[in-house]
């Protein structure tokens, strides 16, 4: 089917019928014709400030119908949104508009980034603009969302694939004209891809504030969702409500739900596919830069217990021993990416490089096997990288705000296992002289966002790194397992 502009794809489905709800959030909703009059309305004003196309907005809004908003005036522009978390402190934002360049910031303080537009969350667009449809412009990159670096600076993964999708081709088990529900962050990338294709595909999206398990359970059931996207910390937390809680709402018009972000445990995921059905649980593994995907169905998963499945068309994957050549199923190494298209088609970084083979193979730094039947199973993480409740916590950046606190010597942050969020940071702070725990709490309020902190630390008189600075976070880590087993 033709591929239409974003900002084109929702006068589509307007047209179909106008009348139909398009977002819903905290009890309002807008029709799909509304939608589409007010992010016209919106990208004139945008284009009055300056906003055009090729250029990048950064966006800062909580998850909300105005969100999306922002996101599709952007799109009718023909410039690519760059979401990022609403709760950023200034220091960490102003990292990434450094990278970044935008043009506009959207949910920022007026004047916050020197000589850079700012408007704050609630900006209302002059009434007296025409909200008639503008003229259709591509984006020549669709998103742009942010990552933290192996080194805890900040980089933009900037789609290979521009702003235009077929109507009514739905992707990843989604159909059109359906329900979805939106529990995650609008800045991380699978929420905000995900619920925004979706949207184009004339679905109508249920955006929650942030997670709530009976809260999930409950517009599951009232909206009569089709399709959900969730992060493991998720499925545990609705799957420890009581059973009479869990068992209260009907679901039975939910056909999917798609996990990825963090790895489930199996004992989780097996409940889950007894609970719902093999047919309705599904996984996707992949970076934000889908470079290669791999999925696998509920009844794939019993046949292949712990994989996170085989790769989809249109990438391949292979995995590297340390000298470089490919192992043979069974055989744990680092996990290798590469798109059919070529280098380059599906990303490009802005802050970072990749680590990349002389034949374009990329790591994200994942270890795994594949086994006899082609389907991978992940192990241990190569880079010293957090996953907590599905959100990447990098050590380095960490480090660096403890360090910065007067009486540290040097700082090591290492993740800890967790039942509910499969690793916590927990801080190891060389301060011979002795400083106190709620100040440097404190301190870190102010340079990091909440998530980050870590929740437990211990105080040490040594050293943590060696002469070279080096930190050996893996033995630090396995010292700590020990002792507490």
């Amino acid at each position: 089917m033709t591929r239409l502009p974003i900002g084109r794809l929702l006068k589509y489905w307007a047209d179909k019928d106008g009348t139909a709800a398009a977002i819903t959030h905290e009890g309002q909703t807008v029709s799909r014709a509304d939608f589409d009059a007010q992010t016209n309305r919106l990208a004139r004003a945008y284009e009055a400030l300056g906003v055009r196309q090729g250029d990048l907005v950064t966006i800062g809004l909580p998850n909300s119908i105005e969100f999306y908003a922002t996101a599709f005036a952007v799109w009718k522009l023909g410039a690519t949104p760059q979401p990022i978390s609403a709760k950023l402190p200034p220091v960490e934002r102003q990292a990434i508009v450094e990278v970044a360049e935008p043009t506009l910031i959207v949910g920022a303080t007026p004047g916050s980034h020197g000589d850079i537009i700012c408007l704050e969350a609630g900006f209302q667009p002059d009434p007296t603009l025409s909200d008639a449809p503008l003229p259709e412009k591509v984006s020549k990159h669709w998103k742009a969302p942010t990552s933290g670096g192996s080194t805890g600076r900040p980089k933009i993964i900037i789609s290979g694939e521009e702003g235009s999708f077929p109507p009514e081709i739905a992707p990843l088990g989604m159909e059109t004209d359906r329900v979805q529900l939106v529990p995650g962050p609008l800045y991380h990338n699978a929420p905000f891809s995900f619920s925004a294709r979706a949207l184009m595909c004339g679905n109508h999206i249920i955006v929650m504030t942030r997670f709530d398990a009976e809260e999930t359970l409950r517009l599951l059931a009232e909206y009569h969702v089709d399709w959900v996207m969730m992060v493991p910390t998720m499925m545990q937390r609705i799957w420890r409500l009581p059973e009479n809680v869990r068992n209260a709402y009907d679901l039975s018009a939910l056909r999917m739900v798609l996990h990825l972000a963090a790895p489930c445990p199996a004992w989780l995921k097996e409940e889950w596919i007894n609970w719902l059905g093999p047919e309705r649980i599904h996984e996707l593994y992949a970076g934000t830069e889908a470079q290669s995907v791999t999925w696998i169905t509920g009844s794939e998963w019993l046949d292949h217990r712990g994989s996170v499945g085989r790769p989809m068309k249109g990438g391949q994957m292979k995995i590297l021993g340390e000298d470089g050549h490919e192992l043979p199923p069974g055989q744990i190494g680092e996990v290798f990416m590469r798109p059919d298209a070529g280098v380059g088609t599906t990303y490009h970084y802005r802050g970072a490089t990749a680590k990349a083979t002389q034949d374009g193979w990329e790591s994200l730094g994942d270890m795994g096997y594949m086994d006899e039947d082609g389907f991978l199973y992940l192990a241990d993480r190569q880079t010293d990288m957090i996953l907590s409740g599905g959100a990447n916590i990098y050590p380095a950046e960490v480090e660096a705000a403890i360090d910065a606190f007067p009486g540290v010597r040097s700082s090591a942050v290492i993740g800890l296992p967790d039942d509910d969020m499969g690793n916590l940071a927990h801080g190891i702070v060389d301060a011979p002289d002795g400083i106190e725990l709620s100040a440097l709490q404190a301190h870190l309020a102010e340079n990091l966002s909440r998530y980050k902190i870590p929740r437990s630390f211990e105080f040490v008189s040594a050293p943590v790194r060696d002469d070279a600075g080096k930190v050996r976070r893996s033995q630090l880590r396995t010292e700590r397992l020990k002792a507490k087993a």
